[in-house]
């Protein structure tokens, strides 16, 4: 159902809210110039992923005076049922919508979609279709930013697809389970993951058996995250005498149009230097 008092002739100022860093960042290119369109970040900007992010009264506030709520989907937001009391479900846009979604050993589904470029550009369209639906007196421009966003999204995946092709290593043993997405994009093996909760540090018996599985496959990389501590992969590295490489998984960073691109550019350097010999 389209929302009437966002169909008038003479668009009124609304009010857009993001869940997260990510889908802040994404809905930025699509709505951030558009006029009397104001784009909010719902939770903190040192926030990591939600998956047991608690809405505070704030939130809730800011949720209530929310023309339109856009979430990544794909059960990152934990909290959406308490969300929903707030704000109805017609005015949601789930950016994850129609996505095939990877699942994890245990069944559940794995949210961390935007870090695969071709399906965060997937996610744009689908934010960009939700804004024109809701918001049609802009609609021209929800599509012509969503056009040239996607457009450099593309020019990126295209870039690191071909120096990603020249990696000599593909190994690699990632802080959480962040990066499946990423890892099947660019054609990485994940041999193991540190924590499988961010802020769960492994005990003795996890971190031996990364240990070995990274001497068995002679892996050459642990990769951590700027938003953790790094105690855990230090100590696999220094047993192992593999590398430590920042893969950013952009949860947090500059509120700005161009985060994400030059984030995931940074990744690709990081790869590149410890994968490429």
């Amino acid at each position: 159902m389209v929302l009437c008092f966002l169909c008038r002739a003479n668009a009124s100022e609304i009010r857009i809210v993001t869940s997260f860093y990510p889908v802040y960042i994404a809905t930025l290119n699509v709505a951030g110039n558009a006029p009397e369109v104001q784009v909010i970040n719902l939770t903190r900007p040192f926030t990591g992923c939600l998956h047991d992010y608690q809405l505070s009264p704030d939130d809730m506030k800011t949720l209530a005076r929310a023309d339109i709520f856009i979430i990544n989907g794909a059960g990152m937001e934990a909290f959406l049922d308490k969300a929903a009391r707030t704000i109805r479900p017609d005015r949601i846009i789930d950016a994850s919508r129609g996505i095939e979604l990877i699942r994890n050993k245990n069944g559940a589904v794995n949210p961390h979609v935007w870090l695969n470029i071709a399906l965060a550009a997937r996610q744009v369209r689908n934010i960009a279709a939700g804004l024109e639906k809701l918001d049609p007196s802009r609609a021209g421009i929800y599509r012509s930013n969503c056009a040239e966003y996607v457009k450099k999204l593309e020019e990126l995946h295209a870039r690191m697809q071909a120096e990603a092709g020249r990696f000599k290593r593909r190994e690699i043993v990632t802080f959480h389970e962040a990066f499946p997405y990423f890892a099947g994009e660019f054609n990485l093996r994940i041999i193991g993951v540190i924590e499988r909760e961010p802020g769960s540090e492994p005990n003795a018996r996890e971190l031996a058996e990364t240990i070995k599985l990274v001497r068995k496959h002679n892996a050459r990389v642990i990769c951590v995250e700027p938003q953790y501590p790094d105690k855990s992969a230090r100590v696999i590295a220094d047993e192992t005498g593999a590398k430590i490489c920042t893969l950013d998984p952009i949860v947090t960073g500059p509120m700005d149009k161009g985060a994400y691109l030059k984030i995931m550019e940074a990744n690709l350097s990081a790869l590149a230097e410890n994968l490429d010999d």
